[in-house]
C-alpha cells in the first residue's frame, strides 16, 4: 500500500520536519538534490550531456544542488536557468554553482526542476516555452518531485506539462500521479526518502495485489450458497439488455453465493439463455446482503422513486449506478440523506457534475477533495470513475489505478457495479468492495489488452478475464 499525498498535506509534512523537528531546510534541499543526482547518474555515461533546467523556486534550488553533484561526479552537467526572482533556498544554492549556464534546451538527459507541487496557475510565457522545448528536444527527461507544469492534486496539465521519462519524487507520492494526466506525464515513478516526517492521517492511499489478495480470503469447506451472500441487481430495459447481461455476469464472478436479477421479461431473454444459475424475480429481495440499481433502467421519476423506497426501507448496502444516478441528478440527490442502508454512488465525472453540481472543470482540478466532501455531506461512499479512480467515505480514500484504455468502453461501467454489488454481498465493506472491484476490472482489461491490444478490446474479453485477473491476484499477494 502506497501514500498519496495532496499538495497541502505535502506541506504540511515539509513544515512539520522543518520548524517542529528542526530539520533545516538547506538539508533537506541537499539531500533531495542528492537523490535527484543518484537517479540521473543511473542512466548517465560518462559522454552524455545533461542539462539541469532549475526554475526560480525550491525545485530549483534541488535542481542546482543536483548539478553541482553530478560535476563532482565527473558528468558534463550544465544549468538552463529560467524565471525571475529565485527564492532564498534557491539563491543560495545557485550562488554555489560554478559550472556552466546553457543558452539553449537540449542534451542527452534533461533534468526538470522548473516548478515543484505548488504550481497552480497555468503555465504560460518563457515557462511554457521551456517546457516545450523539453518536450521537443528527444532528451531522456527526469523530472524533480514532479512533472513541471502538471497539477500535484489533480494530475492535470496547467496549460503545458513536461513529459517525463522518469520522476524522482521527494518523501510520499502525491495524489496527482495517480489522476488525470499524472500515469501518462510521469513515466516512471521513483520515490526518494529524505527525511520529510508526516504528523497527521487521512491520507489517500494507493493497493496494491498484497492488499487486494487479503480480501480474497481462504473460503471453509463447510460452507453453502448462503455462506456467501445474494447480490441483487435491478438492472436493464427493453433498450438497454446488454448493461444487464453485463452485470448479471461480472456479479456472477464475483463470489457471492446468489445473484438476483430484478428485470423486464426481454432483459430475463437475453440473461437466462448465458446465464441460467442467474435467479429471476419480480421483486426486490430487501435480505439481499447488497442491491445495485439503476444499470441499463433509462432515468425516470418511477426509478428516483424505487430508489427513494429503498433508501428508506433496505439495511443493505445499496449500490447507485448508472441511470440510477442521472434519476438522482434529474429529480433529486437530497434523498440520499434519509437512509436506513449504506450508500456506494458510483459515477464517472460528468454524471459527479450533475448530481454534485460542480463543474467538470472544477472536479478534474482536485477529484480527492470533493469527492470527499460529498461522500461526507451525504454520508456515502464515492467511486469517482476516471483514469484513476478515487474511492472514498468521506474519511478513508483509496485511488485505483489498474486498468488501461480498453475501459473506455460501453460496458465497463455495468460489469463494475455488478462485480461490486457481489463482493459487498460476499461480506466486504462498501469501500472494501468498490476498491476490490475497481483493482479487479483494471487487473483483468490489462490481461484482455495484452492479447488483443487497448483499440481491439471489448467488455466481453474483460469479463473473460476476471478469473485469472483475481487467481493472479491471490497468487502474487
Amino acid at each position: 500500500m502506497q501514500k498519496l499525498l495532496s499538495v497541502a498535506q505535502m506541506r504540511a509534512a515539509d513544515d512539520y520536519t522543518i520548524n517542529t523537528l528542526k530539520i533545516p531546510s538547506e538539508e533537506l534541499m541537499r539531500r533531495a538534490g542528492l537523490s535527484i543526482a543518484d537517479e540521473v547518474a543511473a542512466v548517465a555515461s560518462a559522454e552524455s550531456e545533461i542539462l539541469v533546467v532549475c526554475g526560480s523556486g525550491n525545485n530549483g534550488g534541488d535542481g542546482y544542488v543536483c548539478a553541482c553533484e553530478l560535476l563532482k561526479r565527473g558528468f558534463r552537467a550544465a544549468v538552463y536557468a529560467c524565471g525571475g526572482r529565485l527564492s532564498a533556498d534557491c539563491e543560495r544554492e545557485k550562488a554555489k554553482f560554478g559550472g556552466t549556464y546553457a543558452q539553449t534546451i537540449g542534451g542527452d538527459i534533461i533534468v526538470d526542476c522548473i516548478f515543484g507541487t505548488g504550481l497552480s496557475r497555468e503555465v504560460t510565457g518563457e515557462y511554457a516555452d521551456v517546457i516545450n522545448a523539453i518536450n521537443a528536444s528527444g532528451a531522456y527527461v527526469i523530472s524533480a518531485d514532479i512533472p513541471s507544469g502538471m497539477s500535484g492534486d489533480g494530475g492535470v496539465k496547467l496549460g503545458t506539462a513536461v513529459r517525463a521519462d522518469k520522476t524522482v519524487t521527494i518523501g510520499e507520492l502525491k495524489t496527482g500521479f495517480a489522476l488525470g494526466d499524472g500515469y501518462d506525464l510521469c513515466g516512471a515513478v521513483v520515490k526518494k526518502d529524505i527525511g520529510i516526517c508526516l504528523n497527521e492521517g487521512g491520507y489517500a492511499c494507493m493497493y496494491g495485489d498484497e492488499d487486494i489478495a487479503k480480501l480474497f480470503p481462504p473460503r471453509p469447506r463447510n460452507s453453502h450458497k448462503g455462506t456467501f451472500g445474494t447480490a441483487t441487481l435491478i438492472c436493464g430495459s427493453r433498450q438497454y439488455t446488454g448493461s444487464a447481461v453485463l452485470a448479471v455476469a461480472a456479479a456472477l464472478k464475483s463470489g457471492c453465493g446468489y445473484v438476483k436479477a430484478v428485470c423486464p421479461d426481454e432483459v430475463k431473454a437475453a440473461i437466462a439463455p448465458n446465464y441460467p444459475q442467474t435467479v429471476f424475480s419480480v421483486q426486490r429481495d430487501l435480505s439481499s446482503r447488497a442491491i445495485a440499481i439503476g444499470m441499463g433502467c433509462g432515468a425516470s421519476q418511477s426509478l428516483h422513486g424505487d430508489i427513494e423506497s429503498l433508501l428508506n426501507e433496505y439495511s443493505g448496502t445499496l449500490i447507485i449506478d448508472a441511470d440510477g444516478l442521472n434519476s438522482l441528478a434529474q429529480y433529486g440527490v437530497e434523498i440520499l440523506k434519509n437512509k436506513k442502508c449504506g450508500v456506494v454512488l458510483t459515477p464517472h465525472v460528468k454524471e459527479f457534475s450533475r448530481i454534485s453540481g460542480r463543474s467538470i472543470a472544477e472536479i478534474l482540478a482536485n477529484p480527492v477533495s470533493v469527492a470527499k466532501q460529498f461522500a461526507a455531506e451525504y454520508g456515502v461512499t464515492v467511486v469517482l470513475k476516471s483514469a484513476g479512480t478515487v474511492i472514498t467515505d468521506g474519511q478513508n480514500t483509496v485511488i485505483n489505478t489498474r486498468g488501461c484504455s480498453a475501459l473506455a468502453k460501453a460496458g465497463s461501467g455495468d460489469m463494475l457495479a455488478g462485480f461490486m454489488c457481489g463482493s459487498v454481498a460476499r461480506g466486504l465493506s462498501p469501500i472494501e468492495g468498490a476498491a476490490c472491484a475497481a483493482y479487479v476490472l483494471g487487473a483483468a482489461s490489462e490481461l484482455a489488452a495484452g492479447e488483443c491490444s487497448e483499440y481491439c478490446v471489448t467488455a466481453a474479453e474483460v469479463l473473460a478475464k476476471i478469473s485469472a485477473a483475481v487467481k493472479n491476484i491471490i497468487v502474487q499477494g
